[in-house]
């Protein structure tokens, strides 16, 4: 506690004290079969209470049979369920954490299951994750529900569970659309106004209260705003607030924005830390039980601050958590340069929706930490510094080998370093220096400014396993190389090229599009010395295979700065003065550019070894979950 005395010190929550203020929210992991809880469930769920958690909600759990929220979803819609939560409950009690279950029933947002009948909503509104046409659920449908969500609750208590959260929040779900005026245009009992919208959500309240009792903790997550033209304010959700506490609640779990909305709630990676504390804070003004904040809380620090200042009573933090699960006991020890940094990318839940197991681009073992000791241990040296060649060789050292890295470069992080550079990405310099503090603690040898040659690894490594992890290139046309001043987008970020003011980039990728952003003026007030950037693009989108907040935002930014995005648009020509290019079968000419950049990918740096195991982008260009996933997978059965 010396080291962050607000953050874990207990809280009573209704008639429960937990043992600190580090809470895990909701996160889909797809883990569940069927419903039924897995084995990997409980080991995921249980290594985070092991790691010091206070209190964790779990994922999604639908309260009804007929419509999936993913096909992973954990369920309690009957008693066949009990045993396996038990379970669940009895593997993180252990460790003196306390379980909440989030009970949701997913209405318009259900996943296409062949058989599920249409869906329903609050009105005949097509909501934005509609997949088909949804209908207005009836009266009579939701008294039914509202009794489903108290026996579900019921079912979780006799599992031994602490309590349920109920998820209203974001716009999402049964729930959270019929709070929002987005998507409830009913006129009867359950629409209308504000009191109309909110009947339901206080409904399944009474039900739990009645049927769990007064021991039973009730949390409600919410949006403290919307953020949205036409969506649910601040001062709505205080009010919303006031009226959960007097239904007996006994916390508030403050988010924000919505799923129409991308980025707000769900915000993309390098924008501002906990952006919902400032609508928790005021909702706490007004309120006698406890109040939590949501989203971008990455670093202990941040957390210990929101509290002690009077943001929040609870910070619940939910990937950092994923992408370590000794999360809070490493904060508790002060050790907070051991804690593997979450980047906020995204890609933990980017796969759940075509129903993958939930992943992190930084952890590869997001599900298990183990990692077997080698039956032979092995000399092993493995070539280059970025993410593939660290983790590799930290991978193999905790296996037992004897591990040399060589790096030609002074510095380690490989194509990272450049990946950094561009505006909203600077968590990846977090990436770099855990990795590298990570391979001297556990004493790999790392040799900087060594390029190995055939030559060193026929003597000085002899016997050795080789890796090699010697990265990409990037790209450039040569036939368009002839234009007066070219350079590829690499060279820009690592300042060794410096383009002119009015630039062309050649590719909308995520390089050519985030290298544009780094460009361009910070806003768009048409001053002398702005750069004009122009991004061309042969395909109808900007960051193919991208999505998500971090896609969202950044072209947002670009379209506020002024970058003309030219998609669809073919370059045919370049020479020395101009840049031609087609689109929509008209010709356009650029010719007063003075800089043309290539972005147009990467291909590996040639191999110069030979009997060897070639991992990373030098064996396959891919993105940095790719790297350290599969020099995970190499080094854990070397």
């Amino acid at each position: 506690m010396q080291h962050y005395p607000n953050l874990f010190s207990s809280i009573k929550i209704g008639k429960t004290t937990v043992k600190n203020r580090i809470f895990m929210p909701p996160l889909s992991t797809n883990l569940a079969d069927h419903g039924y809880v897995t084995d990997a469930l409980v080991e995921h769920y249980s290594n985070r209470a092991k790691g010091g958690v206070g209190l964790i909600i779990t994922e999604v759990t639908t309260v009804e049979p007929t419509y999936t929220y993913l096909p992973g979803d954990m369920s309690i819609y009957d008693d066949s369920y009990i045993p396996g939560w038990k379970k669940l409950v009895d593997a993180v009690h252990q460790y003196d954490t306390k379980i909440l279950s989030q009970l949701f029933h997913p209405a318009y947002m259900a996943f296409p299951v062949p058989g599920t009948p249409q869906l329903i909503a609050p009105s005949n509104v097509g909501p934005y994750y509609a997949r088909s046409a949804p209908r207005p659920a009836t009266v009579e449908e939701l008294h039914t529900l509202v009794r489903q969500f108290g026996e579900a609750a019921h079912r979780f208590k006799q599992a031994g569970g602490d309590g349920v959260e109920i998820q209203a929040a974001h716009a999402h779900g049964l729930l959270g659309g019929f709070l929002t005026p987005l998507y409830n245009k009913r006129t009867d009992e359950y629409g209308g106004d504000m009191n109309g919208r909110l009947r339901l959500t206080l409904e399944v309240i009474r039900e739990v209260r009645k049927m769990c009792g007064e021991d039973f903790l009730i949390d409600v997550r919410i949006s403290g705003d919307e953020y949205s033209d036409g969506g649910l304010t601040l001062n709505d959700m205080i009010y919303v607030s006031k009226r959960l506490e007097a239904e007996g609640v006994d916390f508030i779990h403050v988010s924000g924005g919505n799923t129409i909305k991308r980025g707000s709630s769900m915000p993309a990676p390098g924008t501002s830390p906990a952006p919902h504390a400032r609508a928790a804070e005021e909702i706490r003004r007004h309120l006698h039980i406890p109040v939590s904040t949501v989203a971008r809380i990455n670093e202990p620090w941040i957390a210990e601050e929101l509290i002690a200042n009077g943001k929040t009573d609870i910070c619940m933090i939910g990937r950092p958590n994923l992408c370590d699960s000794e999360f809070a006991n490493k904060a508790f020890a002060g050790k907070t340069d051991d804690i593997r940094p979450c980047i906020g990318c995204g890609r933990c839940l980017t796969g759940i929706m075509f129903g993958k197991p939930i992943a992190c681009t930084v952890n590869p073992s997001v599900q298990s930490d183990a990692v077997t000791p080698a039956e032979e241990k092995k000399k092993v040296l493995v070539i280059g510094g970025g993410p593939a060649g660290m983790e590799a060789a930290y991978i193999a050292k905790m296996r037992g080998h004897e591990v040399v890295l060589c790096e030609k470069t002074e510095e380690m992080g490989g194509l990272l370093r450049l990946a950094a550079v561009p505006i909203g990405k600077q968590e990846l310099c977090k990436v770099i220096k855990y990795m590298t503090r990570r391979l001297q603690n556990a004493g790999v040898e790392i040799r900087k400014n060594c390029e190995v040659t055939p030559d060193i690894i026929a003597s000085e490594y002899d016997g050795y396993e080789v890796i090699c992890t010697t990265g990409a290139k990037a790209k450039e046309i040569e036939a368009y190389k002839c234009f007066k001043h070219t350079m590829t987008a690499d060279d820009i970020l690592s300042g060794k090229g410096f383009p002119g003011r009015k630039i062309v980039i050649l590719g909308g990728g995520s390089v050519g599009c985030e290298t544009a952003d780094y460009l361009a003026p910070l806003i768009d007030d048409r001053f002398p010395a702005n750069r004009d950037v122009t991004v061309i693009e042969m395909t109808d989108a900007l960051m193919a295979g991208e999505g998500g907040a971090a896609k969202s935002v950044l072209t947002q930014r670009l379209m506020r700065k002024g970058v003309k995005l030219e998609l669809k648009s073919m370059v045919t020509k370049v020479d020395e003065t101009t840049i031609t290019y087609e689109k929509g079968g008209k010709e356009y000419v650029i010719d007063d550019a003075d800089t043309l950049v290539f972005a147009v990918g990467y291909t590996p740096i040639p191999v110069a070894y030979e009997n060897m195991h070639i991992l990373g982008d030098a064996g396959q260009v891919g993105n940095l979950k790719d790297a350290i996933s599969s020099a995970y997978e190499f080094a854990k059965a070397l």
